[in-house]
């Protein structure tokens, strides 16, 4: 089906293309209560608009920029303290997409992959999410990763635990390194996010990829999530493309 895009959208993006673009893009998709609060609505609509976002984005960053990795955070380990009415709407929602638009994530080539446990999820979600890790796992086009029941200092605590009880097994050597670290982790398989963007103006992480982002560029914008759109984030993919990247060393003159 693909998205309608101005003529000097497509020129930017041949632009963006031809300077190189991020290999890896993450994204907090904050706002959506906000959003639905100044419509005098519940909670629950700005979260189905956000999923409209989500879908858009995702297609642009797979189908138009060709960026290959893609990293959603679409709930938190504290999302769990939001009102009961609100945790099973965003449930809901996420398995609908799940059956809805896994045919044309496949056809599109894209990988599913989740960051985060999936126990604890409700027994829809964790099904949906499965089948669709399943399904998924032979594409290469986009490796979409959804961060969902995950929370940052979480994933280095049992990525610590799981290495105390392979030393203790006899199954690692003596050294623990960065290399070796960086396989317990949820991102095991993905590399380090180049570009983090936060929407909604706030400024912190969130428990978002602590170890991954020690040299990520960041990029905030007002916008609230729903709002959102392939305009604003190639905006984000231009900033990050101006910007020298020295990873604590020195750029030669």
């Amino acid at each position: 089906m693909g998205i309608e895009l101005a003529a000097e959208l497509k020129e930017r993006i041949a632009r963006a293309k031809a300077q190189g673009l991020p290999q890896h893009l993450a994204i907090i998709m904050d706002g959506n209560g906000r959003w639905a609060r100044r419509r005098g609505q519940a909670r629950s609509a700005g979260h189905r608009a956000g999923l409209e976002t989500a879908k858009k984005i995702v297609e642009f960053v797979g189908q138009e920029l060709g960026i290959k990795y893609l990293t959603l955070f679409a709930f938190s380990k504290e999302n769990w303290r939001r009102p009961k009415e609100e945790v099973d709407s965003l449930m809901e929602l996420l398995a609908d997409f799940l059956e809805k638009n896994l045919d044309q994530l496949l056809e599109n080539g894209v990988r599913l992959r989740v960051l985060g446990e999936l126990d604890g999820l409700p027994l829809r979600v964790r099904q949906g999410l499965e089948r669709a890790l399943a399904l998924s796992r032979g594409n290469e086009r986009l490796h979409l990763s959804l961060a969902i029941n995950y929370g940052g200092r979480q994933e280095i605590l049992q990525a610590v635990e799981r290495i105390l009880r392979d030393f203790a097994a006899g199954a690692l050597p003596a050294k623990i390194d960065e290399a070796l670290f960086r396989r317990y982790l949820y991102t095991a398989e993905l590399p380090d996010p180049d570009l983090l963007i936060r929407t909604s103006g706030e400024e912190r992480l969130s428990n978002f990829l602590l170890w991954q982002s020690a040299y990520t560029e960041f990029w905030v914008t007002k916008t609230l999530w729903p709002d959102f759109t392939p305009e604003e984030l190639l905006q984000a993919v231009e900033s990050f493309q101006s910007r020298q990247r020295k990873f604590g060393g020195v750029l030669e003159s």
